[in-house]
């Protein structure tokens, strides 16, 4: 219970209040027309002008009832609770019902703390109205009512709201990541592509001048995708800029990474139903086979060949990429394979890599059809 107690008391303030906008402004306008027009009508009001005035003047208190909720309680209860002093009794309108819009932005909006002061005054008004006569027990015990159900909706609606903002959070984290991975394999693709034919410009400078050009046009093509890839993402990750993000590639855009003018040579083939599968995969197919790909170009000693598979059924797509270079230095892949077990993982699928029986390296992986792991 202490614990509890203590929880309540350091419940700091949600981080952004909004302050008055005109659907306030006309709150408290309607509010002070239905005061006028109350008192016009009723007779059996004791001071119907002072009660008018004391409830036009409590209206403004609508209009900062998020952003100095302890305040404006201690205003709106207090006000009510001295009334009788100048009225001779109890005001009596019913458009003072517009008060329980203070409790409940105290436990909407307020911190901690503010809600203890805040409930304290609420209930110091309904105990001295009641030891005053102005009050009978059972019309204290229908307010004490009325106001557990506006704090308990205050309270809901402000634990909904922090709910709600763990799970935008959570999706940003998550979204992120995904941008962090497809950063890294769509980089790291660029830049082996771009070193492998740095390498074959250097080899070929002097025998092969033309060579040596087709090369240099290759990494300035190379990089100039890399500088966009990265702006887009960039874009992405930044809050004050738009992102303008084109659809990420999917299986479709696989025969991208065939390759047959270098070594080690991509060869992409296609098999079974690649329809109607959910972008989320088709996408994690893409980026899985890519990271392959530039792992063997990377790792991969003398590698002539890769050779990526995608065959989809009923409930899975299969992926398998393999190449036939050197087996024993295949497998340094770094932070690559993590994120293409990471990535799989996330969608509920598996991805495995390891070398082949006699020559080369495959990563192998399953992913749900429908995406169900997300």
């Amino acid at each position: 219970m202490f614990e509890v107690a203590r929880s309540v008391w350091a419940e700091p303030r949600p981080a952004s209040a909004p302050g008055p906008g005109w659907r306030d402004w006309a709150l408290a306008g309607i509010v002070a027309v239905a005061a006028i027009v109350e008192t016009a009508l009723r007779t059996d009001l004791p001071a119907p002008v002072l009660s008018a005035a004391v409830t036009v003047g409590l209206a403004p208190v609508l209009l900062w009832r998020r952003v100095r909720p302890l305040l404006m309680v201690a205003i709106g209860f207090g006000v009510c609770a001295l009334a009788p002093l100048l009225t001779g009794d109890e005001l009596d309108l019913n458009t003072l019902v517009f008060v329980l819009f203070l409790p409940y932005a105290l436990y909407r909006w307020g911190s901690g703390r503010e809600a203890v002061f805040g409930s304290a005054i609420i209930l110091g008004h309904l105990v001295l109205s009641t030891a005053t006569g102005g009050l009978t027990l059972g019309e204290a015990a229908g307010g004490l009512f009325l106001l557990s159900a506006t704090v308990a909706l205050g309270a809901a609606m402000r634990y909904r709201a922090r709910a709600r903002l763990r799970e935008l959070e959570g999706a940003k984290l998550l979204e992120r990541e995904r941008l962090a991975r497809d950063l890294h394999d769509t980089v790291a693709h660029h830049v082996s592509a771009m070193a492998i034919r740095a390498q074959a410009g250097l080899a070929t400078m002097g025998s092969s001048p033309d060579a040596a050009a087709d090369a240099l046009r290759v990494i300035e093509a190379e990089a100039s995708r890399t500088l966009a890839e990265m702006r887009t993402m960039v874009r992405a990750l930044r809050r004050d800029q738009p992102a303008e993000l084109a659809p990420s590639p999917g299986i479709a855009e696989l025969t991208r990474l065939a390759d047959h003018g270098d070594l080690p040579a991509v060869e992409v083939h296609l098999a079974g139903d690649l329809g109607d599968i959910p972008p989320a995969i088709g996408a994690a197919v893409y980026r899985l086979a890519q990271e392959s790909i530039t792992n063997a170009r990377r790792h991969a000693r003398h590698a002539t060949r890769v050779e990526v598979h995608v065959l989809a059924d009923d409930t899975s797509v299969h992926l398998r990429v393999s190449d036939d270079g050197d087996t024993a230095t295949a497998g340094a892949a770094g932070y690559g394979l993590v994120g293409m077990i990471e990535r799989a993982d996330l969608l509920g699928g598996t991805c495995a890599a390891g070398p082949n029986p006699g020559r080369g390296w495959t990563v192998t992986a399953v992913l749900p059809r429908t995406g169900s792991g997300t």
